[in-house]
């Protein structure tokens, strides 16, 4: 296993952490029960990881009920997170990311996970009915009171996180550390904005479902289709993304595993982890094999012609403003090539589009 920090902190953490969505029944993920829970965590902690993510509304609390269960006794071996903010039953006020659920939901999860306190406590999502002052200083004093080490943000567009940090930055309140977002080869969104945010910032990105619900796995095609019981028949639409570009980027997936005898699955988070600002990618199976196949991408060493064919076929284009700000800050500002030489050894990261020769016609 190999390791990284956390974020802007000092923990360290696994490459690839295990994510807990598959452990219990409602959420019908995985349906993994409490002795499949407690060898699945032995397993991973076998194999060096040392990170485990979990949520009070995976299985509306099982999951975190089974996996305090897996943990008596090895719970500080390990750097535990979960996360609050979606509705837990019918109660009006049992969701949002107000102070009074925020109580509620870390009470909860301490109970359930079977600790006097969480390694990283993340909002699972931006609440728009609620004063993010009121969030903030919810998540500020579970620190203070040692509840909670660190604090992260899930599912947020850049602006809200660029709010919620600059409100932190002036009143002195703990700030977040990490961002959980989904990004993968058939979803690369969180490059257009996302990505150059947590870079300025220094803040750790860990990744959820790199796999796109499974799809990534090489298990399909245009002429075998996901069949009904599998996870991504079950998860894939929750991600959505462009089907016969999807099998495209599968296509690649195999020919660079072929060229390394790996699995396509184990190369698309070896991808993943190639990018920057990456913390942690989770990884979740239902069963041992694939576990152990995803946590060997963190040796798999891509090479350039592979990085090269795998963002070539999942290119997603560059939207505006984007393109507007790599156009002036990387081909017309001269300072560009002065100050960042290493970024212009094989041409530039953005060509100058108003000098670009137009072919002649015939």
């Amino acid at each position: 296993m190999k390791y990284r920090k956390l974020g802007n902190s000092g923990l360290i953490v696994s490459e690839v952490g295990l994510g807990t969505m598959q452990f219990g029944e409602d959420m019908q993920m995985g349906g993994l029960g409490q002795e499949e829970t407690n060898e699945m965590v032995k397993f991973a902690l076998d194999h060096g990881i040392n990170y485990i993510d979990t949520a009070d509304v995976y299985s509306l609390g099982e999951s975190e009920k089974l996996l305090g269960n897996a943990l008596e006794g090895i719970r500080d071996e390990i750097v535990l997170s979960t996360k609050f903010r979606l509705p837990m039953d019918e109660n009006i006020n049992h969701s949002g990311a107000t102070r009074v659920n925020i109580m509620r939901e870390v009470e909860a999860s301490l109970r359930r996970l079977k600790t006097d306190y969480i390694d990283l406590y993340q909002v699972h999502s931006w609440d728009p009915y609620t004063p993010l002052e009121e969030t903030l200083r919810a998540l500020d004093d579970l620190v203070r009171q040692g509840k909670v080490r660190y604090i992260g943000l899930s599912n947020y567009m850049a602006w809200q996180a660029a709010t919620a940090l600059g409100l932190q930055e002036r009143q002195g309140l703990e700030k977040y550390i990490t961002a959980q977002m989904y990004y993968s080869l058939v979803g690369r969104d969180l490059e257009h904005n996302f990505m150059s945010f947590a870079d300025y910032h220094d803040m750790g990105i860990i990744v959820w479902s790199p796999l796109a619900g499974g799809f990534l796995s090489g298990k399909y095609d245009r002429n075998n289709p996901p069949p009904e019981n599998s996870r991504f028949a079950e998860a894939g639409q929750f991600v959505p993304f462009d089907i016969d570009k999807g099998f495209e980027i599968v296509d690649a997936l195999h020919k660079v595993g072929k060229r390394h005898g790996v699995s396509p699955a184990r190369v698309a988070i070896a991808w993943t982890l190639s990018r920057d600002n990456i913390s942690s990618v989770l990884i979740a199976a239902r069963k041992h094999k694939h576990l152990e196949d995803n946590i060997k991408a963190v040796d798999l060493e891509l090479s350039e012609e592979d990085l090269e064919l795998l963002d070539e076929v999942s290119d997603p284009g560059v939207p505006y403003p984007r393109w507007m700000v790599l156009q002036q800050a990387m081909a017309e500002d001269p300072r560009a090539r002065t100050l960042e030489p290493e970024k212009f050894e094989d041409g530039g990261p953005w060509e100058d589009l108003r000098f670009k020769k137009m072919p002649l016609e015939e």
